[in-house]
Formats: C-alpha cells, structure tokens, sequence
C-alpha cells in the first residue's frame, strides 16, 4: 500500500490573473506529486474587504509591474495569459461575483467538469466556456438558473470565508494539509516552498512528462 494522498487545496477567482498560474502548476502536477487536489471557487473582492487589502489595479505602480510581470510569466509557465485590454472595466467594475458562482454551481453539481470550465473562464470565452468545456448547452443553462440560488450563494460565502480563516489577504492561495500540520501558501510563485513542504519534487512551472505534451 502506498503513501497517504496529502490534501491541497486551492482557493482560486478567475479574476485574478496570478491564480490562474497556479491553478495550471498544480493541475500539472496533481498526478506527479503525491496529492489529492480540490479546486476551491472563492470571492476576492470578498477576501480583500475582510483583509483590507486593495487589488494592484488600483495602484498604478502595481498594475503596470502587474501588466510587465504578466507578459514575462506567459510565456514562463506557457500559458496563454494576457492583460485585458478593458482591465478597469473588467477587473473593477463587472467583478466576478457571477462567475464565481456559476463555478461554485459547477463544483456542486458536476464537479468532475470544474477543472475545464475554470480554465474556460480563464480563457476569457465567457459566453462559450462551458460548451468547450464539454457540458451540454441544457447542463449550462441548469447551472446558470442556480447561480441565484441560495445552496450556490452560501456555498460560495462559505469557502471565501474559509480562505479567510486561513489568512487570505488576496488569491491565489493554496493551503497544503502535511503531517496533521496546515500551511498556507499566498501567491503561484511559491510552488517550489510546496513542493518542500509536500517532500516532493520541483521541477518548473512545466514538469517534462507536460512539456512533452505541449
């Protein structure tokens, strides 16, 4: 019999650029480190008033090294990111209070499609996302007339606030369950710090049994 699966678990908003890096880093390595793997939809506008915290668009030094960082980062972990031409209107104003619970609707009712349909909305294909993702156009449209739900808008309260508990200040975050021990992990640059925690490892955002693949 072989070792225990350590929980990891990722607290994630597709708004939020640098979560979709670690998103894609972990589901890279899911089946090469010893971990069982759950995706936790979460709110960041709801992390950032409970911490007190300001997104780095609203500070213009942090949004252009956010604009610079991203285009080195894209091609780094090899993922298709770019900075949104209409970032204020879509970071700041729209917000992701419907897409969080749209994929908090998808985790509870199918979550083996979480994983792609998070990728998905990432992609920016809103209004397509969960057709290429492989869910029926009926199976959408379920989901979507629950995303008022009150089942969807706790679940979705409650795993924010659960990031909160464990110290989110902002997302991504992954909290590693090691040894009986909880660590929380802030940001997708720290892979390489889980990585030690989990004993396992590191080997680039893009291990080679992936880059073989791309």
């Amino acid at each position: 019999m072989g070792p225990l699966l350590r929980t990891v678990e990722l607290f994630y908003d597709v708004l939020s650029p640098y979560s979709w890096l670690g998103f894609e880093v972990l589901c890279r390595y899911q089946n090469i480190w010893n971990i069982s793997l759950q995706l936790r939809p979460s709110l960041i506008g709801g992390i950032m008033r409970d911490s007190g915290n300001k997104p780095p668009g609203l500070l213009p030094r942090k949004g252009q090294y956010m604009a610079n960082d991203i285009k080195l980062l894209r091609h780094h972990f090899q993922i298709p990111i770019q900075f949104p031409k209409d970032f204020f209107s879509v970071i700041i104003e729209k917000g992701s209070l419907s897409a969080m619970r749209f994929l908090t609707a998808v985790s509870l009712e199918h979550p083996e499609m979480l994983e792609k349909v998070s990728r998905e909305l990432w992609m920016r294909v809103w209004s397509r996302a969960a057709e290429k993702a492989g869910m029926s156009a009926e199976q959408a449209q379920g989901l979507l007339e629950k995303i008022s739900t009150p089942k969807v808008k706790n679940q979705l309260k409650e795993t924010t606030e659960a990031a909160c508990r464990y110290g989110a200040f902002g997302l991504p975050i992954t909290v590693a369950h090691v040894d009986g021990q909880t660590h929380m992990i802030f940001g997708s640059d720290r892979m390489e710090l889980l990585a030690y925690l989990l004993g396992e490892k590191w080997m680039g955002p893009v291990p080679p049994a992936v880059n073989a693949r791309l």
